[in-house]
């Protein structure tokens, strides 16, 4: 084998991620050892599972969802929830939608225990919502545990207990069959006290976890959770719920794939069981980790909104179910209103959402560069002519906005802040400001000259410039008013009549240099005759573009055009606003006008 060389003549020892020789054009771009302690660590274990199904499939309809916005997600906190903050958030959860949602840790003190003893016997809990509770497998933890959940329609007891090497040998110090009787005795105890506390009221089901199922070996993992099976024995309408925790993330997602692929392929009664993924966010992967699980035959995902959890945070919730939505598949979860989810979430647990949050941060929408913003204004504009032309409203075909995963306004997101202007920005992102919010499509040299005061604006004073800043600085630029009355012309009135030759004759009532004039002129229209009266008074002006469009639908429309001159030399352009289409271009003339000579 020859070892590969750079065109300087360099050996290069760099391989690829996958062991294969990496080709490097100049020695200067090797990678150099970085001097961190590598050697205290050691890589993910790979499943042995070569015909693995999983990369095939795809997600089609929605997971069943657990939140555990109220016990993982609340033990995360510095200030945990008080009880208005987590009702509250209990309270959010069940009018998005969630069916399955873990409510606290009973045994843990007597916070938790009161809060679902409150949502139990104020009747918070709806009649086809399940709530959950997690508990260790003591004895004594399990009956406080129990007796929490009386009087529920719906509960299910989740008991979990360490099965991972580590813990067996740090924590515990025991063996595996030590701990597999842990399980067994906690399951067996589970059916125990709830067969003895619970009254028939209460629809009763169980959830047990081998944690952690990332760093266990798949097989013990296997024979744990077998074996508390045998003691619940699920059957038709028995469900059991296995979940497999990444409590802490360790490998690849495709890895994470492979072990819940294996898990589902070699569990016995696998119709009765219902298998859940539960991960953590270490190695930052936690959604594509979910999903992929979700590929490879979970049925259930375990997660809080935003990602709130232990440490780097559980799987986020809101980013799955959009993940789901923006594939044209129903989450069966409302998102509709995100920035309530947000503020409430933010409100229960204390915590900021970060501004680049996919789905929900106040920035991801939001387009600064430029060639984004032109796109975008594209796109919106392609999406309003498709929908036209198929007799349909926009919402009612398929969605198409480069940079935009999503349409904004079906999570709740006014167009306002789609694109936003600062010294990144071009002439699409401005233009697109004025087009949504003042309803004027500028033409395209229009945008190019506009864009360029804008941007000389952001580069002296720095920062971003909002959609009013932009609107005033528009108005003063191109649009005088009573208010606002700069340059030699202000237009008061104005007649056309026209000869049998065709010929227009204009006659314009003005004040021209603060005296007030008459202004006469022919042509073949009434822009070319204001044109002709204009010289008059000593203004070259020739025209170079027109367009024009109505603002709005109605007899009271207002229609705005636009007019590009070349004045003494100079080419500006020039904007009219007016009930009357003729008043809109004369006053474009003028604005032209006024701005050569300010």
């Amino acid at each position: 084998m020859t070892t590969p060389v750079n065109p300087a003549g360099a050996v290069n020892p760099a391989e690829n991620a996958v062991g294969r020789p990496t080709p490097v054009t100049n020695a200067t771009q090797l990678q150099k050892p970085s001097g961190m302690p590598v050697h205290k660590y050691r890589g993910y274990e790979a499943v042995d599972i070569a015909d693995r199904t999983w990369p095939d499939n795809r997600i089609t309809v929605a997971p069943r969802w657990l939140s555990t916005d109220l016990r993982d997600g609340n033990q995360a906190l510095i200030d945990p929830m008080s009880p208005a903050r987590k009702r509250e958030m209990f309270d959010l959860l069940v009018r998005m939608g969630y069916k399955e949602i873990e409510v606290g840790f009973p045994s843990s003190g007597e916070t938790d225990f009161a809060f679902v003893r409150s949502i139990i016997e104020e009747g918070a809990i709806p009649e086809d919502v399940t709530i959950s509770v997690l508990t260790q497998a003591r004895e004594e933890l399990i009956e406080r545990t129990v007796e929490s959940l009386v009087g529920a329609r719906r509960a299910t007891v989740h008991l979990y207990n360490a099965t991972a090497p580590t813990f067996r040998r740090v924590v515990f110090r025991g063996s595996k069959e030590q701990v597999k009787q842990i399980a067994v005795d906690g399951t067996r105890l589970v059916m125990e006290y709830a067969e003895k506390i619970l009254g028939p009221e209460t629809i009763f089901g169980y959830q047990y976890s081998p944690e952690i199922f990332t760093d266990t070996e798949l097989d013990f993992a296997l024979e744990v959770c077998e074996a508390v099976c045998d003691v619940w024995q699920p059957e038709e309408g028995r469900e059991i719920i296995l979940n497999l925790p990444a409590t802490v993330e360790r490998s690849t997602p495709s890895t994470h794939a492979d072990r819940f692929e294996w898990m589902s392929r070699n569990l016995s009664r696998r119709e009765f069981v219902c298998l859940s993924v539960h991960p953590h966010n270490d190695r930052g992967t936690a959604v594509a980790a979910a999903e992929l699980a979700i590929m490879a035959g979970a049925d259930r995902i375990e997660g809080c909104l935003f990602g709130q959890g232990e440490r780097t945070g559980n799987v986020d919730l809101v980013t799955l179910g959009m993940n789901l939505f923006s594939q044209g598949v129903d989450p069966q979860i409302d998102f509709s209103q995100i920035d309530e989810i947000r503020r409430t979430s933010e409100y229960c647990n204390q915590m900021e959402i970060h501004p680049r949050h996919p789905y929900a941060g106040d920035l991801v929408y939001t387009a600064f560069s430029g060639s984004h913003q032109d796109a975008i204004k594209k796109g919106f504009d392609a999406m309003e002519k498709d929908a036209a032309a198929q007799g349909k409203t926009v919402d009612e075909i398929e969605w198409a906005v480069p940079y935009l995963p999503i349409d904004p306004k079906d999570v709740g997101r006014s167009y306002e802040a789609v694109i936003r202007v600062n010294s990144q920005s071009g002439k699409g992102g401005i233009a697109y400001v004025l087009k949504n919010d003042h309803k004027l499509d500028l033409p395209r040299r229009m945008q190019i000259e506009f864009s360029r005061i804008i941007q000389a604006k952001t580069d002296a004073e720095g920062g971003e410039v909002t959609p009013t800043q932009i609107w005033s600085t528009f108005q003063d630029e191109y649009l005088p008013n009573a208010d606002n009355a700069w340059g030699r012309i202000q237009l008061r009135s104005g007649q056309t009549t026209t000869d049998t030759d065709g010929t227009d004759t204009l006659t314009v009532e003005a004040t021209v240099d603060g005296a007030d004039t008459v202004l006469t002129g022919s042509g073949n229209g009434p822009i070319s005759a204001f044109f002709e009266a204009l010289q008059a008074i000593g203004i070259d002006a020739r025209l170079l573009d027109y367009t024009e469009h109505t603002m709005s639908e109605g007899a009271s429309a207002q229609a705005a055009s636009y007019i590009e001159c070349a004045i003494d030399g100079k080419v500006l352009w020039g904007i009219g606003i007016d009930a009357n289409t003729t008043r809109a271009s004369l006053k474009a003339v003028v604005s032209a006008v006024n701005r050569a000579s300010r």
